[in-house]
C-alpha cells in the first residue's frame, strides 16, 4: 500500500518520489526492509512507466486514458514486479488484484486481474521484441532503455555534438542505461570541517576524481560528521564543477553563488573561500531554499558567509565585484535521472525551451556581478545542448574570453563536451556522476 500511496502523490500531486518515499514510509511505519522494497517497487515502476504503459495497452488492447489513473498505477507496480522483479507470477497478479480491491472497491479488481494476467503471459524480452518489431533504431532504444523519444535525441546530440553527428558503438545506449542504475550516496567533505580519512574511517571509498567525496552504503545520517554538518550528500558531478570554478587563477575576495538553493555547492565553495582569504555571498530566489543554504553553512563561522534572498536577474548587489562567480543556473535536471527516475516522463522538450530565456538572464547577470579578471561557472544538471552549450554561445561576448574549462579539471578522463571542446560534459556512464555540465569564463 505504501508503493500505491507513493506513486499517486507523484502522479495525481506532482510529488517527487524520492521525498514522497520518506514520507509514505514514515506514514505506514515501515522497516528498512519494508522501506526498501517499497523504493524498489516506486522507482524501478517510475523508471520504465512509459515503457510499461505500451506493454499495459498491447495487453489490455485498450488506451491507459479509458482507465480511472489510480487503477493504471496498480497496473504499473504489478507489471513491474511481473517484468523486472522476482516476485513469482500467482504473487505479483494475486497482489494486484488484492490491492485493487483495498485501494479501489471491487468493481476494479476484474479489469485488473484480466490486464496483469495476459502481461504475464510474456516475458519482459519478449514484450520488448514484440513491441519494437519494425520500429526505427531511436525508437526501439527509448522502449527498451525506458526514455521518451525526445530525451533519445537529445542525448544523442549532446554525445555526437549535432543530431546527425557520428557516435561511438553502443555509446548512446549506455548512456541512457546508466540512468537506469541507481547511485550508491556520495558524501562530499566541508574543507576545514572534516577530512575525507573520517569518513573513510567509517566505512567508504575514495570518490574516483573529485578530492572530497566519499561513496558510501547505507544511511549517511548515521555518521556524526553528517549530523554535525560537517560533511553532507553531494553528487561528485557538483563537486568536480565547483572544483574547477576555484581551481582557475583569480584574486581574493568576495564570491558569489548566484542560485544558491540548496546549499551544496555553496558549502564546499565556503570551505575553500576560507583557506583562500576570500567569503561568499549566497543568493537564493526562495526563503524556503534560503533556509537549506543556512543549514548547510552553519558549521562555518558567520563571518565567512551571508545568505540573501532574491532574484538573481534583478540583483542586490554591486556589480563588478566578485572574484569568483558560481551560476548553477535553474535547469530541466535531466542530468540526473539516476535519482529522479520520474522526472523522464515528466519534464517535456518545451518545458526546457521555456528555461532559455531565465538561464540566458542569470548568465548575462553572472558576468555583469565579476569583477574585471574575475572567473564565472555555468553550470546545469543536464546535458542538453538547449541548456549547455547553446545557453553560453548566446550570452558570452566581448565581455568575457571562454576559458578551457576541462583543463582545470585534468584528473577526470574524456569530459571534453562534444558540442564545443572548451567546455566540460561529465556522464553516468563515463564519469559515475550526474550529467553535469561546466562551462568557465573570465571577465575582461
Amino acid at each position: 500500500m505504501a508503493a500505491f500511496d507513493t506513486l499517486r502523490d507523484v502522479h495525481a500531486s506532482g510529488a517527487y518520489a524520492n521525498l514522497a518515499l520518506a514520507e509514505q514510509a514514515r506514514a505506514h511505519d515501515l522497516t528498512s526492509q519494508e522501506a526498501a522494497l517499497c523504493t524498489e517497487l516506486v522507482n524501478g515502476t517510475c523508471r520504465w512507466e512509459g515503457t510499461y504503459d505500451r506493454i499495459l495497452e498491447a495487453a489490455g488492447g485498450r488506451s491507459l486514458d479509458s482507465l480511472q489513473p489510480a487503477i493504471v498505477d496498480v497496473l504499473r507496480l504489478g507489471t513491474h514486479q511481473l517484468l523486472n522483479m522476482r516476485t513469482p507470477t500467482h504473487a505479483a497478479v494475486s497482489t494486484s488484484v488484492d490491492l485493487a480491491g483495498i485501494a479501489l472497491g471491487e468493481r476494479t479488481t476484474g479489469v485488473v486481474n484480466a490486464i496483469i494476467r495476459k502481461v504475464s503471459k510474456k516475458d519482459f524480452e519478449q514484450w520488448l521484441d514484440e513491441l519494437t518489431e519494425g520500429m526505427g533504431e531511436r525508437g526501439a532504444l527509448s522502449l527498451r532503455t525506458g526514455h521518451p523519444r525526445w530525451i533519445v535525441d537529445a542525448w544523442a546530440t549532446a554525445l555526437a555534438g549535432s543530431p546527425d553527428g557520428d557516435l561511438p558503438d553502443g555509446e548512446l545506449r549506455a548512456a541512457l542505461e546508466a540512468d537506469n542504475v541507481a547511485p550508491v550516496p556520495t558524501l562530499v567533505v566541508r574543507p576545514g570541517l572534516c577530512d575525507r580519512e573520517e569518513l573513510l574511517a567509517d566505512g567508504g571509498r575514495a570518490t574516483s576524481f573529485s578530492p572530497f567525496g566519499v561513496v558510501r552504503e547505507g544511511n549517511p545520517s548515521d555518521l556524526a560528521a553528517v549530523r554535525q554538518r560537517r560533511a553532507a550528500v553531494q553528487d561528485e558531478g557538483s563537486q568536480l564543477v565547483a572544483l574547477a570554478l576555484t581551481r582557475v587563477e583569480a584574486e581574493s575576495g568576495r564570491w558569489l553563488d548566484l542560485c544558491a538553493g540548496p546549499g551544496g555547492k555553496a558549502a564546499l565553495l565556503t570551505g575553500v573561500a576560507r583557506a583562500d582569504g576570500s567569503t561568499l555571498l549566497a543568493n537564493e530566489a526562495h526563503e524556503h531554499r534560503a533556509d537549506l543554504v543556512r543549514k548547510s553553512l552553519m558549521a562555518y563561522p558567520q563571518n565567512l558567509w551571508e545568505v540573501v534572498v532574491g532574484d538573481g536577474t534583478k540583483p542586490q548587489w554591486e556589480q563588478n565585484t566578485f572574484t569568483r562567480v558560481m551560476a548553477d543556473v535553474p535547469c530541466s535536471g535531466l542530468g540526473s535521472l539516476r535519482r529522479r527516475p520520474e522526472s523522464r516522463w515528466r519534464r517535456t522538450q518545451q518545458e526546457v525551451g521555456e528555461l532559455f530565456q531565465l538561464q540566458c538572464d542569470l548568465l548575462d547577470q553572472a558576468i555583469a556581478s565579476a569583477a574585471p579578471g574575475g572567473v564565472i561557472a555555468y553550470v546545469t544538471c543536464s546535458p542538453h545542448r538547449a541548456e549547455t552549450s547553446t545557453i553560453v554561445q548566446t550570452i558570452a561576448d566581448q565581455r568575457v574570453e571562454i576559458l578551457d574549462a576541462a583543463s582545470f579539471l585534468p584528473e577526470v578522463p574524456d569530459c571534453r563536451a562534444a558540442t564545443d571542446p572548451r567546455f566540460v560534459q561529465l556522464w553516468p556512464h563515463r564519469h559515475g556522476t550526474d550529467a553535469m555540465f561546466l562551462a568557465l569564463l573570465r571577465r575582461l
